[in-house]
């Protein structure tokens, strides 16, 4: 197979390679790149516009700081211009949240592959793992703190890219993850790198629990939030010991556990009272305090968790999966309001959440939280009359690229139950309740061991 020929401003190797570029790519600021792009790897910006298909003035524009701080610099939101700019510039997938591009594979495909597994790593194979790996050899100790510094990066860009992420690849991605920094942890090391690195898998576990349980994995995805339990108590990490207990209160919800929920937040907020994790654990409490039918207790839960909230710096990176920002709040009301049956309150918080979750041109970056505030929008006007709407917005939700399916049918099911309790003889109601089973069914994906 012939190698994909190089585009006018296919990135160098020392540009790909900078953290700064990795960052920008990582959370899609691709004026970002294209500045830096010029400034380290003399790629104009008149190649980048003929590599991508953009006017030249436009890119300028795009690679332009943001004036006066309030974010006017135009940015590229829509999937499919950011392939084109990732196919345009040679980016690797993986470091944009994405699957592997065609030229990717067909490179891979004409490319010796050793059997030495640092090799592999060189290669590739590894993706965002690659960098640490070559960082080690430069000294004669196992690891150095530059390898360290790496692996905490690529974490940090997996937990960023959760929101929007194909789940199967992040899945490959955080397995990747695993498999690199464990087999780390065989190596010579002080005892500050070993609970370093032990924080790092600790972190990994979180995330690869939410995943698997995203893709229906729900034995695998206990397996990892036990691990990441047991490595916060080892490693002394209050933070990744409460996250794990937050993912408890998370299964425990979906699946209408409530007693078990409301321990496991009590046990969230011993292992930890200063990270925003407490705010994602006051919010839990209100959810199921809400299908418990306990309006006081919701508000009470709101209010402390506001408070919270109110208390904590705002984040740079809000996407940040482990990292709570004030925008999702009227995520968590939302849900609670509808539940209480304030049907005002709950679309108006729904109709923000929309809002929010989308770029400047319509582009959803939180899909998952737009849909279950479609699934709201979607119970509200059932409750109304308007079955129309309601299963046209129901119909839109469970059709969302990116979910999290037990969070997602477990609103849906709220919405199945409004339609056939108020229409049980409209055939909508019931073409919706097959979708539902027909979802529900196939929501079973493959167990792995992590």
């Amino acid at each position: 197979m012939t190698e994909a020929p190089p585009t006018p401003a296919a990135l160098p190797p020392n540009v790909l390679e900078r953290a700064d570029v990795r960052s920008a790519i990582a959370s899609h600021d691709f004026g970002e790149v294209f500045r830096l792009a010029r400034l380290h790897g003399k790629v104009s910006y008149a190649k980048i516009a003929e590599a991508i298909g953009y006017k030249r003035e436009h890119i300028g524009k795009m690679a332009r700081p943001e004036l006066d701080g309030k974010g006017d610099r135009p940015r590229i939101t829509q999937h499919r211009k950011i392939l084109e700019v990732v196919d345009g510039l040679r980016i690797p997938g993986h470091l944009a949240g994405l699957a592997p591009r065609p030229w990717e594979l067909e490179r891979s495909a004409t490319v010796y592959v050793p059997e030495d597994p640092s090799a592999l790593l060189a290669q590739g194979g590894a993706g965002l793992w690659d960098v640490a790996e070559l960082l080690r050899r430069t000294e004669m100790s196992s690891i150095n703190s530059a390898a360290l510094e790496s692996i905490e990066q690529g974490i940090d860009q997996l937990a960023r890219a959760y929101p929007y992420a194909d789940a199967d690849h992040l899945h490959q991605r955080t397995r990747n993850g695993l498999q690199y920094v464990t087999k780390q942890l065989e190596g010579r090391m002080t005892l500050r790198q070993h609970r370093e690195l032990l924080v790092d898998t600790g972190w990994l576990f979180l995330l690869n629990a939410c995943v698997q349980y995203d893709r229906g994995q729900r034995e695998a995805a206990n397996l990892s939030k036990a691990a990441a339990l047991r490595i916060g108590e080892e490693a002394g990490h209050g933070e990744i010991k409460a996250w794990a207990w937050e993912i408890e209160a998370w299964f425990a919800l979906t699946q209408c556990r409530w007693q078990d929920m409301l321990d496991a937040v009590d046990a969230g907020h011993v292992a930890d009272q200063t990270h925003s994790v407490g705010v994602q654990l006051y919010a839990h409490k209100a959810r199921a305090a809400a299908r418990m039918g306990d309006a006081r207790l919701v508000r009470d839960s709101l209010d402390a968790g506001r408070a919270r909230l109110d208390r904590l710096p705002r984040p740079d990176h809000p996407e940040h999966h482990f990292i709570i920002d004030p925008d999702k709040w009227d995520f968590y009301e939302m849900d609670a309001y509808r539940l209480l049956g304030d049907d005002e309150r709950a679309a108006a918080h729904a109709r923000s959440v929309i809002r929010i979750s989308a770029g400047p041109d319509a582009t959803e970056t939180s899909p998952m939280r737009a849909a279950e505030a479609r699934l709201t929008l979607g119970v509200a006007a059932a409750r109304t009359g308007d079955i129309e709407e309601a299963v046209g917005l129901g119909t839109t939700a469970l059709a969302a690229d990116r979910k999290s399916l037990p969070s997602l049918l477990l609103v849906a099911n709220e919405l199945d139950k409004e339609l056939r309790s108020r229409y049980p003889r409209e055939a909508a109601s019931r073409d919706f309740h097959e979708r539902i089973l027909s979802i529900t069914r196939g929501t079973a994906t493959p167990e792995r061991p992590f």
